[in-house]
């Protein structure tokens, strides 16, 4: 179901929140596409704090590993990441059927290391958003539809105050590498 509750601006304010608290840094200072680690600094342990954040903000379970790591899990060592910590041709394949032209500099035998830089504030909300696209139709508890947000972020049902229940993460990087592979038989 495509929700309309929260909006992709809310998202993104929330993002630069989290990223703010967690580099204690002034939220004014970063914009939608800094890139999390090249302009904002952040390393890869502030990642678990900004997803912790992120989680408790939304009520939702951001993915515990990243899509090459997913890549690897389903089809195969070296499917992803090669001997030399390069990207492979099924890597980039996979990773621009997710993102499309948000990463233009993907390709094959970009080192692995190099992927991180690229994500920005918007594409970090982006993966929140995704995850908020799972929302169910009605409520699990009661049947409702009457989704409504609490402060404008915490999803829950109007009727019983059920909170929201979403797919996970990591369970969405899954079932978009299961479409991707469907479409491409040749992966």
């Amino acid at each position: 179901m495509a929700q309309n509750i929260v909006t992709e601006e809310k998202v993104i304010e929330e993002v630069k929140k989290a990223v703010a608290e967690t580099l204690s840094s002034d939220p004014s200072g970063i914009e939608a596409d800094n890139s999390m680690i090249k302009d904002l600094g952040a390393e890869s342990l502030d990642f678990l704090d900004i997803n912790y954040r992120l989680e408790q903000t939304f009520g939702i379970k951001m993915a515990r590993h990243f899509i090459l790591e997913h890549i690897e899990d389903m089809f195969g060592e070296g499917a992803a990441i090669d001997e030399n910590g390069q990207l492979t041709e099924k890597a980039v394949l996979f990773l621009k059927a997710r993102y499309g032209d948000k990463f233009p500099g993907f390709s094959a035998g970009m080192d692995m290391d190099e992927v991180p830089s690229l994500f920005t504030i918007r594409t970090m909300a982006g993966g929140v958003m995704d995850i908020l696209e799972t929302l169910p139709e009605k409520c699990g508890k009661c049947g409702s539809a009457s989704w409504k947000a609490d402060g404008g972020v915490k999803v829950g049902c109007g009727s019983c105050g059920e909170a929201a229940v979403y797919t996970t993460g990591d369970d969405l990087i899954k079932q978009w590498l299961s479409k991707i592979q469907e479409e491409n038989k040749s992966c």
